[in-house]
């Protein structure tokens, strides 16, 4: 397997709590973030139409974007150009009323030579948006609680154990708080992505917890062995994800794109947290906490 020319990292010029500032900032940052949001808006997060509840209409036209968001009395949420089809659009809407909106786009929209202009109709209510969302939310509680419990099964010891959970709480928020700001919606599809990054953040923190605790060797070198392996595989995922989030944005794949994006996001605020948070933590264990 090859690697990555990861540099050594001189961690002695630097002390555990310098170490951990800078990952404990940017969480305190992210979850100021996720409460000023919900202070304003009701919701840490901006909710997709899975959650939120709304209609969809896939419309065939020859009207420009900016004629479709003029056809409604309601302004759409999203217009969303469909790549495989010339003139095809998705538009989202919050209100549930099909029938409104699709008179409205029947009287107000050109069709595209012969084609309907009403192609597909869909809707979500609130309180079936409310169920899923509350379905996604134990979702993700449930897996984190699982990769807690796993932590403290395979370390049995506090401080190792708590430096993973630790870290994959703030590689879960820190995206969440970067789709706030951007505004990406939380749908199931990017509840996915952060399922994924809870994976990701397990496996590169347990690797460097099992390198420094389990094998042999001086500290630094065993995290320079684990860093070996884990920056390399972080930054090809990091990578992958890069290259599919701008691609799908090209050909206009949003939630494609969307997932790309958290997950390069969420990787990069993993390599951050389980080098600099954890790493310190577990330093501190070694030389000055139970196992000195």
């Amino acid at each position: 397997m090859g690697y990555f020319d990861v540099p050594e990292i001189d961690y002695t010029r630097y002390s555990d709590r310098q170490l951990a500032a800078v990952p404990l900032a940017v969480l305190g940052v992210a979850l100021l973030v996720l409460t000023g949001s919900f202070l304003l808006f009701g919701t840490p997060v901006q909710l997709g139409m899975d959650f939120a509840g709304g209609t969809e209409l896939t419309v065939q036209t020859a009207e420009s974007e900016g004629e479709i968001q003029e056809a409604f009395d309601e302004e759409p949420e999203s217009v969303q150009s469909v790549a495989s089809e010339e003139n095809q659009y998705i538009v989202q809407f919050a209100s549930t009323d099909q029938e409104a909106l699709s008179e409205q786009a029947e009287e107000n929209l050109q069709p595209d030579s012969d084609a309907a202009v009403i192609q597909q109709v869909s809707s979500t209510s609130a309180s079936f948006g409310e169920q899923t969302q509350q379905t996604a939310l134990l979702g993700i509680a449930v897996a984190f609680l699982g990769m807690s419990v796993l932590a403290f099964v395979l370390f049995r010891t506090f401080v190792p154990s708590i430096a993973i959970v630790v870290s994959a709480f703030s590689d879960i928020v820190i995206p969440l708080a970067f789709m706030s700001i951007v505004g990406i919606p939380l749908s199931l599809g990017t509840v996915a992505a952060l399922l994924m990054l809870i994976g990701y953040s397990v496996d590169s923190d347990i690797l460097l917890n099992n390198h420094v605790l389990r094998r042999g060797g001086d500290f630094y070198e065993s995290t320079h062995r684990a860093m070996r392996t884990g920056v390399t595989m972080t930054v090809t995922s990091m990578m992958a994800m890069l290259v599919m989030g701008i691609s799908a944005w090209i050909f206009g794949v949003e939630l494609l794109s969307s997932i790309g994006i958290i997950l390069f996001v969420g990787l990069a605020a993993d390599l951050m947290n389980t080098y600099m948070l954890n790493l310190s933590l577990l330093r501190w264990y070694k030389f000055h906490g139970v196992a000195r």
